[in-house]
C-alpha cells in the first residue's frame, strides 16, 4: 500500500510539472505570437477596460490568439499593474510581448491641441468642441456653468487660461484640460506678479491681467509689449482714455463685423475705453508670458500715443500734434499692403482656427476680418461685467475718434 501511495505521489509531481511546463510553453508562445496586423492599428482602451477583456476583445478581432493564457500570465505577474486607458499604437511585427511593453510604460499615443496668445474663450471653446479625441462634457453649459464645473464659481472666464501647447490622450476630458490651462496662467501669473516693477498701477494681479490683454491684442511685436504697457500706464496715470480698438471691438462681440466705425467708439459698452475711464472689467482675450511681464513691467518714457505703421510696427509720440500727424502719414495714406500688426505666420498645427479682431495680433491669427464668435458652442451669449464705477477722464485730452483710422487715437 505504501509503495502504491508513493507511485501515486510521484506520477502526480510528474503530472503536475508537465502540466506547468506545457502551461509555461503555451504562455510563452502567446507572449512571443506577432500580432496578426498588416498595417499600424490604434488599439483603444476605454476607461475602466481590464487587460482581461482586452485580450478577448483582440482575439475575437483575429488580432491575437490564445487571449485565455495571457489572461493567466496577467493574474500571475502583472496583478498589481494598472492598464492605462487611451491609444496604444500597433505596429506590423509588433508581439504580444511587445504590447504588453507599451501597458507597462503607459505608452499611449498623444494628441496636442494649441490654445492661441489673443483667442477669446468662445475661441477657446470652439477649439475644444473640434477635439474628437477628447471626451466632450461641456457641450450645452453656458460660461459660467464650464467656470462651475472647474471648481471656479463667480470666475468670469475670459482670460483666464494661458495660451500654450497642451498634449492629452484619448479619453481625456476637455475640462481637464481647461483645468490644467487655467492652473498654468494662475502659475505664470503668480511669477511675474513677484517680478513686477515697483510702481505699477495695479491693486492685484487680476489688473495686471487686464492690461497683459490690452498690449496683446495690440501688438505681435514683442519689443512693443513693452513700449505700449508704458503708454496705457501713462495715460491711466495722467487721466486719459486708453482708447485702445481692441476693447470696443470686444464690447461688440458678434455685431462686430471687421469694420470699426465712428458710431462703435461712441457706443456705451462695459468695454468701450473710448467712453470709459481706466481698464476694462475683465481681460479681453487669453495672454502669454511676455504680455504679462510687459503689463508688470511697462517701459519708461514719454509717449502717449501709438499708430500702426503698416508693416506689424507702431510710431510713438508725446504730444497730440506729433501723433496726427503719424495718423496722416501711415493711416490716413494707407498703402496697399497695409498691416497694423505682422502678416499671418504659419498656423500651429491644431484644428483650431483662431480670428483676427481689427488687426491685432496677425501673427497668431489666420482671418483678418472675420468676426468674433457669436456664443459659446451651443449656449446662448451671457452678460458681460458691468464697468465698475471710476472718475470720468479730464475733458479735451483725447483727440476726436476717427472711425477710418483703426487704432490711430492711441
Amino acid at each position: 500500500m505504501r509503495r502504491k501511495l508513493l507511485l501515486l505521489l510521484e506520477t502526480g509531481v510528474v503530472l503536475a510539472g508537465l502540466l506547468l511546463g506545457a502551461s509555461a510553453w503555451k504562455i510563452h508562445s502567446a507572449l512571443v505570437q506577432p500580432l496578426n496586423i498588416a498595417q499600424e492599428q490604434l488599439l483603444d482602451v476605454p476607461k475602466g477596460t481590464t487587460p482581461t477583456r482586452t485580450f478577448y476583445r483582440l482575439e475575437a478581432n483575429g488580432v491575437i490568439k490564445d487571449a485565455f493564457w495571457l489572461r493567466v500570465y496577467w493574474r500571475f505577474n502583472l496583478a498589481k499593474q494598472p492598464l492605462h486607458s487611451g491609444e496604444y499604437r500597433l505596429q506590423p511585427g509588433m508581439t504580444v510581448e511587445g504590447l504588453i511593453d507599451l501597458w507597462k510604460r503607459g505608452e499611449m499615443v498623444q494628441y496636442s491641441l494649441t490654445l492661441v496668445e489673443g483667442w477669446n474663450f468662445r475661441q477657446v471653446r470652439a477649439a475644444l468642441a473640434r477635439e474628437e479625441k477628447l471626451d466632450q462634457s461641456l457641450d450645452g453649459l453656458s460660461d459660467s456653468q464650464v467656470m462651475d464645473k472647474l471648481g471656479h464659481a463667480g470666475v468670469f472666464p475670459e482670460g483666464r487660461f494661458f495660451p500654450d501647447t497642451y498634449r492629452y490622450v484619448r479619453g481625456m476630458s476637455d475640462i481637464e484640460l481647461l483645468k490644467t490651462a487655467y492652473d498654468r496662467l494662475d502659475e505664470v501669473l503668480a511669477k511675474e506678479w513677484e517680478q513686477r516693477s515697483s510702481d505699477v498701477p495695479y491693486t492685484g494681479p487680476y489688473q495686471a491681467l487686464i492690461m497683459a490683454s490690452l498690449v496683446e491684442k495690440e501688438t505681435g511685436v514683442p519689443q512693443e509689449r513693452g513700449q505700449i504697457a508704458g503708454v496705457f500706464v501713462r495715460r491711466m496715470a495722467m487721466g486719459m482714455l486708453l482708447q485702445t480698438d481692441p476693447t470696443v471691438i470686444y464690447g461688440l462681440g458678434d455685431r462686430y463685423s471687421g469694420k470699426l466705425t465712428r458710431a462703435h467708439l461712441k457706443e456705451s459698452t462695459p468695454y468701450n475705453t473710448y467712453m470709459n475711464a481706466g481698464l476694462p472689467p475683465t481681460p479681453i482675450s487669453m495672454v502669454g508670458r511676455e504680455a504679462i511681464h510687459a503689463a508688470l513691467n511697462p517701459v519708461e518714457g514719454s509717449s502717449l500715443y501709438f499708430v500702426a505703421r503698416g508693416d506689424g510696427t507702431h510710431v510713438f509720440s508725446d504730444d497730440l500734434d506729433a501723433h496726427n500727424n503719424a495718423v496722416k502719414e501711415f493711416q490716413l495714406k494707407r498703402r496697399a499692403d497695409y498691416r497694423s500688426s505682422p502678416a499671418p505666420a504659419a498656423m500651429p498645427e491644431t484644428s483650431s482656427t483662431p480670428t483676427e479682431q481689427n488687426g491685432t495680433q496677425e501673427a497668431k491669427a489666420a482671418q483678418e476680418l472675420a468676426p468674433i464668435p457669436a456664443a459659446s458652442p451651443n449656449t446662448a451669449p451671457e452678460a458681460l461685467p458691468q464697468v465698475p464705477t471710476q472718475d470720468p477722464a479730464p475733458a479735451g485730452e483725447t483727440p476726436e475718434p476717427d472711425a477710418n483710422a483703426a487704432k490711430s487715437s492711441q
